[in-house]
């Protein structure tokens, strides 16, 4: 199927104020390199109302605050880049952003927008093209695009009241919680109609406090040798066949959450004293309830053996007081969850173990006295997990996504485009009033099976 949206106009945005950090070259650390032969992470937000204003106005609306917010985030207007002896930096120098900046496209959508929006199952490809075009095959690579796209109705207007905003963003750069701190910083100056973004948070971009871990360096050279064996080339982390891959949103309420809580905490008698989990959280909750039922979905195309879970786990809490929420960068670690597959198909008691496994891993992987330690050996255990038990969780419920408020009211939908690496993917995303959204992407053959037991446990 052709194209079904058509740009009306390329642009780049450059900051409107020198940038905030006198290091204008940044050397990647070891989680970043970890990600540099991935797709972009990419997010779509969909807003319709018949009050929306003009497009016009809209783009100069978003064009202005993120001219503004990149004056705080400097490292979004450059270029991911090669320096050095086989050194990749982030390079936002003045002379490289004035040559350069964001590229921001202005298009239009031939279809209906809140049709597409208001669809459990995602068209794929009509996402993929709202989704703005990052090129990081070769460095050096830009850091970020946007892309703006109205309805068609043959006028100036909105498009039948619907817009949606697309991002891209490299992620070497930077992981989902900092791309939803610069996101939420975009959204208030934009609701604002603020021309500078005083009063947002400053961000932090100094790697000073993960490098000055014993090895963190040559950790870092090692992955950009596995992943970026042929600089400047990059990206050659190869994608499962997505032609035999459905992609599926669900949402769930406050409620239901609350009765998933309640079902592990009744079975808990089931798991060992000794590896007994605190009081769920909803992140552990819902993860146990996806985990679990991929497991049930895969009921005969698995033996009993061992699955794993991988749970990205954020450190920012985990590396002193110099990393925090301001800390703009990746800060992922792979941890993993194991669990008996037996043990994971009986309902409650499953959820149970399920939780139990994925603190357990938590636990396992992340040591507040060496968060960093074993990180030499992190793509060794990846690839060794055999790829048709292993389910893998994104994003978290911690971001709000749906209070992202450009100025005319909260998105009716936001979704995360799946950067398919590994065979079955979940993203997690916090939909407002205590409500969780699962976003899963898994093969075609097991996803009816996943979805009955995702609604029969959840409804419990």
């Amino acid at each position: 199927m052709g194209s079904r949206v058509r740009a009306l106009s390329v642009t780049h945005v450059r900051p409107t104020e020198t940038t905030n950090t006198d290091d204008h070259t940044i050397k990647l650390s070891l989680f970043d390199t970890l990600f540099i032969a991935l797709t972009p992470i990419r997010r779509l937000f969909f807003y319709h109302a018949d009050d929306l204003p003009p497009f016009p106005v809209l783009v100069h609306t978003l064009r202005s605050s993120l001219a503004a917010t990149l004056a705080v985030f400097p490292p979004l207007a450059g270029k991911v880049a090669v320096s050095g002896e086989d050194d990749v930096v982030i390079d936002c120098s003045p002379s490289t952003i004035s040559h350069g900046g964001v590229r921001f496209v202005e298009a239009e959508y031939a279809g209906d927008l809140r049709r597409l929006a208001a669809a459990a199952e995602h068209d794929a490809e009509a996402y993929a093209q709202l989704a703005p075009a990052l090129d990081v095959g070769k460095l050096p690579a830009p850091a970020l695009a946007v892309q703006v796209t109205r309805g068609a109705d043959g006028g100036g207007g909105t498009g039948a009241g619907a817009v949606v905003v697309g991002v891209s963003m490299n992620h070497v750069v930077a992981d989902g919680q900092a791309l939803w701190e610069f996101i939420r910083a975009w959204a208030a100056a934009a609701r604002g109609g603020k021309s500078t973004a005083a009063g947002v948070t400053t961000p932090t971009f100094d790697r000073a406090a993960i490098n000055r871990y014993p090895g963190a360096e040559e950790v870092a050279r090692k992955f950009l040798r596995v992943f970026a064996p042929a600089l400047p080339t990059v990206n050659t982390f190869p994608e499962p066949d997505n032609t035999i891959q459905g992609r599926r949103t669900y949402l769930l309420s406050a409620s239901q959450i609350q009765s998933l809580k309640h079902c592990i905490s009744q079975h808990s008698d089931t798991i060992p004293a000794a590896v007994k989990p605190p009081p769920t959280s909803t992140y552990a909750a819902v993860a146990s309830l996806v985990w679990t039922s991929a497991v049930h979905a895969k009921n005969s195309l698995n033996h009993a053996g061992d699955d794993a879970y991988l749970v990205p786990v954020d450190l920012r809490r985990h590396l002193g007081s110099t990393i925090d929420e301001r800390y703009f960068g990746n800060c992922v670690a792979p941890c993993y969850a194991v669990a008996a597959i037996g043990d994971l198909r009986d309902d409650g008691a499953g959820l149970a173990r399920a939780a139990a496994a994925i603190v357990a891993g938590v636990r396992a992987g992340v040591r507040d006295d060496d968060p960093l330690g074993g990180a030499e050996r992190w793509v060794e255990r990846f690839m060794a997990v055999p790829k048709e038990r292993l389910t893998h969780t994104g994003s978290s419920n911690r971001f709000m996504a749906y209070e992202v408020d450009f100025g005319w009211g909260r998105p009716s939908r936001v979704e995360e485009l799946m950067s398919l690496f590994v065979r079955e993917l979940v993203l997690l995303l916090g939909a407002g009033d205590g409500c969780v959204q699962v976003t899963v992407a898994m093969d075609h053959k097991i996803m009816e099976g996943f979805e009955a037991n995702l609604f029969r446990v959840s409804s419990v």
